[in-house]
């Protein structure tokens, strides 16, 4: 029986804060460059008053990530803790004209906090260093799951920054048992290397049990496993997951099932802004996946969306992806 998804994602709802800065800006203002910094109400408005002109678009990684499927006609939803607020509503605007459905219900106005933004400094390698105030988004709970919706997918993608609330694990939990006993598979994302440093036991726990896919990037996986060899990283993953698609930057990404591995190269392209460029893979391979294509092709497909992200600032595509797979004779 066809389900009525192919991916549902879990994550933190934020809206980016998109603005351009030289590294004498990050030294000045205590940014540590190309990571996910946590920060608090106090430290999200001292940023916002002091970088320059900035873009407000809606983000949050696997929000990206579900956008891209949904822009691809993919049939996917999204879970993840707004406010009833002026940003909440952006969020859910923005989400939803994409085509991707979004019914977690929003916290009510007259509840302490706000809807979660992330300030993201691009310098200019095109570099994002990212400072996240969380809000509303933390506080995702079991509660906030449809296990209905869940069982409903062919696929689950979760969250790696969704690790730092403190009710999300349940949540997790909740949303693998429904997904498992409905015969779906769980995807995963690692997000940062510093949520790994948080997170490691959880996570390698996690995909011990539970993960089909995993998701990463070299820094990301050489944390896990808490190696500096590449190879070895990759090794160990795979020996664990039936599943791994690691991104490597200018040396495009290495897929691994099994015995088997493949390597998609990288697109030349001018970088203006890297934010979503790992979300935007994730979202292309899953979307080759759930539509049949082979592990190299979706390689490649995550390679060529990643592209045409970094081509531009902001973390949603511009460019029609379809079109983009057909002129690399992916469909």
């Amino acid at each position: 029986m066809t389900k009525t998804y192919h991916v549902v994602g879990i994550g933190n709802a934020l809206v980016d804060v998109l603005a351009h800065a030289d590294e004498a800006f990050l030294t000045d203002h205590g940014v540590e460059k190309g990571i996910m910094q946590l920060i608090d109400t106090e430290r999200a408005v001292e940023l916002y008053g002091r970088i320059g002109p900035a873009q407000e678009i809606s983000g949050g990684s696997a929000a990206n990530t579900i956008a891209g499927i949904a822009h691809l006609g993919g049939r996917t939803a999204y879970v993840g803790k707004v406010k009833d607020d002026q940003l909440g509503a952006i969020f859910a605007h923005d989400l939803r004209a994409q085509g991707a459905d979004f019914a977690t219900p929003m916290a009510p106005e007259a509840e302490p906090g706000e809807t979660g933004r992330c300030i993201i400094l691009v310098t200019p390698d095109g570099e994002r260093s990212m400072n996240t105030y969380l809000g509303l988004s933390e506080r995702l709970s079991a509660a906030d799951i449809d296990a209905a919706q869940i069982a409903d997918a062919e696929w689950i993608y979760l969250e790696g920054y969704r690790f730092d609330g403190a009710e999300s694990h349940a949540a997790f939990a909740k949303a693998i048992a429904a997904a498992k006993a409905a015969g779906g598979k769980v995807a995963l994302t690692l997000s940062d290397p510093f949520c790994v440093d948080r997170h490691r036991d959880a996570f390698r726990r996690m995909i011990r049990e539970d993960v089909d896919l995993l998701f990463a990037n070299r820094a990301e996986i050489l944390s896990m496993y808490q190696t500096e060899v590449f190879d070895d990283a990759l090794a160990h993953a795979a020996a664990e997951i039936e599943l791994v698609a690691c991104t490597d930057s200018a040396d495009g990404a290495h897929i691994l099932s099994g015995t088997g591995r493949w390597h998609a190269p990288a697109l030349n392209t001018r970088v203006v802004d890297a934010t979503g460029a790992g979300d935007l893979f994730a979202g292309a391979f899953l979307w080759g996946l759930t539509q049949g294509h082979d592990l190299e092709s979706c390689g490649r497909m995550g390679c060529v969306a990643a592209s045409e992200i970094i081509s531009h600032i902001g973390a949603r595509a511009e460019a029609d992806l379809t079109h983009l797979f057909r002129t690399h004779g992916l469909i």
